[in-house]
């Protein structure tokens, strides 16, 4: 006897099949494909398109888009709040529909966030050659441009044939749920396969639930590891996003309760200890805090836990300089946890930690040590508030101070997403993370225009929260489209909208490398042709608010104080506009170094003197081995 069959197109096989596929951690499950991204074109309108409307809304939501790249930012917020067990998928058309994921992709996978891309690809049988949007390779045939996907897609498949959906569907579905090896997932379908229809074994459609795996530490890595933390005099734990996404964060407390070891937070893991913790320090790195960074430098063994170790975590080589220094890395995925020559804890972050807490049972820091991080601690929240104040409540607010004023307005649970320009140094420096999930930061790929359609993604997924996207003039003028998004669901997502007329990060940088600001500036051209005349009249407000958002201009500190008040009372998508100046608080500059190579020869004298400067920073970079 044959096992029962349905047929159905390939397109109305995969939207089904999406439909009942689940995680489960730590026996809770979640859906795993909560919803459908789609902007429909000749490529995936008679497929996928037809599929989701043949399904409905309760078998597969759909959410209308207005630009591909942002959907997959979209769907990348959704899964970050939901700590990666329920991701969202994006559709799109063949060509520019598909192109543009692929900045949206490399963010997912850079980030170790899951995201299922489904763009649509030429037709596989070739009945017209080439067809509308194709990319002719004059000698490579079977290349389209889906293939850009390739090297930022954790899984890549072109499904060519019916048949070829089964293995390939569960392969996404595996990565997708996989902990160490999560990131964008990429099903290439070509449009007439899409349509084509085939007898499907209905075993297929059951429902699969994709365990996400904790695993323990091997005890040989441990037995190290709790060897080398007993040794340490000065040690100092450096807590990264991995923490929250095993949710860990109880775990992380009750080891630095018992032990007394400081921690230090990437920007994925700002909000992994309470902000008034006595041994939370705050941001490390290039945009850390002052008691971090001293403490970093004398620490004589750093406890990776879940963190990558990106540039700006170790000031490019240069910031860990105790001539002992040693590393302990508790990661998930072994390729992380190897780095920096480091003694290895392969493992789940909250399991791992765990086990640390039972072997140092009777272990603690000396007291002169907590004493010396507390004092720093102090030290550098008298910076914070001093960066937060506002006397004149008629002035007109710096940036650091509309962060002071909105730390005042928000409660436990909102969340603030921010991704690129000025603004994520001075808020891993100043803010003061109250939960888990309040810091929400996209700093692996720093992608301008994340925040808008992150917060969307947010919104969606926890809809009682509320969540504000902070971007700066240059951020919104390169993606503002989801604001449509916002207002047709009718998600209440903040927007916090600093004008400052230019790329001010870039032109901060610019002028420390000797770049002298060249090209960073929204104003007229002068005569003499650099972009120095009088700054653009471009109503940024007016285009928020043209989009449907409502608009509240603040021109004062108390403007912005009542502003930000009323958009996170109010129902309906809002958008707090801000003209920030530069007489008063200012961020704190840099307590380490980056590097971004200067000239080795110039003609212009600030070229020159930031060339010494590079020269004299470089010679402290280490390589631990």
């Amino acid at each position: 006897m044959s096992a029962p069959t349905r047929r159905l197109t390939v397109a109305q096989a995969l939207v089904r099949f999406l439909s009942v596929q689940y995680t489960e951690l730590d026996g809770v499950r979640h859906r795993l494909i909560a919803g459908t991204w789609g902007i429909f074109g000749h490529g995936n309108v008679a497929g996928i398109g037809q599929a989701l409307l043949e399904a409905g809304e309760d078998t597969m939501p759909f959410h209308q888009g207005r630009n591909e790249q942002a959907m997959v930012h979209a769907a990348v917020g959704h899964a970050r709040q939901l700590d990666r067990l329920s991701a969202q998928a994006v559709t799109t058309s063949i060509g520019p529909g598909a192109t543009n994921l692929v900045t949206g992709a490399a963010l997912a996978t850079i980030n170790r966030i899951p995201v299922l891309l489904l763009p649509g690809d030429y037709f596989a049988t070739r009945p017209a050659d080439p067809l509308l949007q194709q990319l002719e390779h004059p000698t490579e045939a079977d290349v389209s441009v889906n293939d850009t996907l390739r090297p930022v897609s954790r899984y890549f498949d072109r499904v060519t044939r019916p048949e070829a959906l089964i293995p390939s569907a569960l392969n996404a579905m595996r990565v997708l749920a996989d902990p160490a090896d999560t990131g964008a997932v990429t099903l290439a379908l070509p449009q007439d396969v899409q349509a084509e229809a085939y007898d499907w074994p209905e075993e297929f459609f059951a429902e699969r639930v994709w365990h996400v795996r904790r695993p323990a530490p091997d005890a040989a890595e441990l037995a190290e590891a709790l060897r080398a933390i007993r040794a340490a005099r000065r040690p100092l734990i450096v807590a990264g996003g991995g923490v929250h996404h095993s949710r860990a964060e109880e775990a992380l407390k009750a080891l630095v309760d018992a032990t007394g070891i400081p921690v230090a937070s990437t920007q994925a893991g700002k909000g992994s200890l309470r902000h008034d913790h006595p041994a939370d320090l705050g941001g490390i790195g290039h945009t850390g805090t002052a008691v971090s960074d001293d403490i970093a430098r004398t620490a004589d063994l750093v406890i990776g836990v879940g963190t990558r170790y990106s540039d700006f975590t170790t000031a490019s080589g240069t910031l860990f300089q105790h001539p002992d220094v040693r590393f302990v890395n508790l990661n998930i995925a072994a390729f992380d946890a190897h780095k920096l020559a480091a003694r290895t804890l392969v493992c789940d972050a909250r399991t791992g930690l765990r086990a640390l807490l039972e072997g140092l049972a009777d272990h603690r820091v000396d007291s002169a040590y907590e004493a010396e991080y507390r004092a720093g601690k102090g030290r550098w929240e008298q910076v914070v508030e001093a960066a937060y104040a506002a006397d004149d409540e008629h002035a007109v607010p710096t940036q650091t101070q509309v962060l002071g004023a909105l730390d005042a307005v928000v409660g436990d649970d909102d969340v603030v997403i921010n991704a690129a320009g000025s603004l994520p140094g001075d808020l891993h420096k100043l803010w003061r993370a109250r939960s888990p999930r309040q810091y929400h930061l996209e700093y692996g790929y720093s992608c301008m225009g994340y925040e808008i359609p992150a917060a969307i993604g947010v919104q969606q997924a926890t809809p009682d929260t509320p969540v504000w996207a902070l971007v700066g003039d240059g951020t919104y003028l390169m993606m503002p489209t989801e604001i449509v998004t916002a207002v047709q669901e009718g998600l209440p997502v903040n927007l916090i909208l600093l004008q400052n007329h230019g790329y001010a990060s870039i032109g901060g940088l610019s002028e420390s490398v000797g770049g002298e600001r060249f090209g960073t500036a929204y104003r007229y051209r002068a005569a003499d042709g650099s972009f120095t005349g009088a700054p653009l009249p471009v109503d940024l407000a007016a285009n928020a608010g043209s989009l449907g958002m409502e608009v509240l201009r603040a021109k004062t500190v108390r403007e912005l104080r009542e502003a930000l008040a009323a958009a996170r009372a109010s129902d309906r998508p809002t958008c707090v506009y801000v003209e920030t100046g530069t007489a008063g608080p200012a961020a704190p500059p840099a307590e380490a170094w980056w590097d971004v190579p200067v000239a080795e020869t110039a003609s212009r004298e600030a070229a020159v003197r930031a060339r010494e400067k590079y020269d004299r920073h470089s010679a402290d970079r280490r390589r631990h081995l």
